[in-house]
């Protein structure tokens, strides 16, 4: 495993997501994703309830490999950097332990800085560095 700063990690990660260029956001997709590397998301309430209601246990949004994360990264930035003038930012408490990293990140009101949400982040690394699966906590 090569040497990762956890913070710098956080950092560049919570970045693309804040990226209005598409070629750049690929770009940044690109170095910091396995290329079969997978986005996991833990659903709000509202969807995690309607799939209990049809009788799925358990419930999780998932991307996997470049183009499919890349489209994820992207309807974020639509919905919540465009339309809605949020940006993101970690929290100081990005922590690595061998191949995990963990930390928190905030939703931010970009105009007025206001904090509005946020949640927490487990990345598994492969041994290159790059994301192999991204757990993500809205909320949390």
């Amino acid at each position: 495993m090569i040497e990762i700063d956890a913070q710098a990690l956080a950092d560049r990660y919570l970045a693309q997501w804040t990226e209005p260029d598409a070629a750049a956001r690929r770009a940044a997709v690109e170095r910091l994703w396995a290329g079969n590397g997978t986005h996991i998301l833990r659903p709000p309430a509202e969807i995690r309830e309607i799939a209990e209601e049809l009788g799925f246990a358990h419930t999780a949004l998932e991307a996997q490999g470049h183009d499919a994360i890349e489209s994820r990264v992207a309807r974020s930035y639509e919905q919540f950097v465009e339309k809605k003038g949020f940006t993101f930012r970690r929290r100081t408490d990005a922590m690595r332990l061998h191949g995990v990293v963990h930390f928190g990140w905030e939703t931010v009101v970009e105009a007025t800085g206001d904090v509005v949400g946020g949640g927490s982040e487990i990345l598994v690394l492969d041994d290159d560095g790059r994301i192999e699966a991204d757990y993500m906590f809205p909320g949390a």
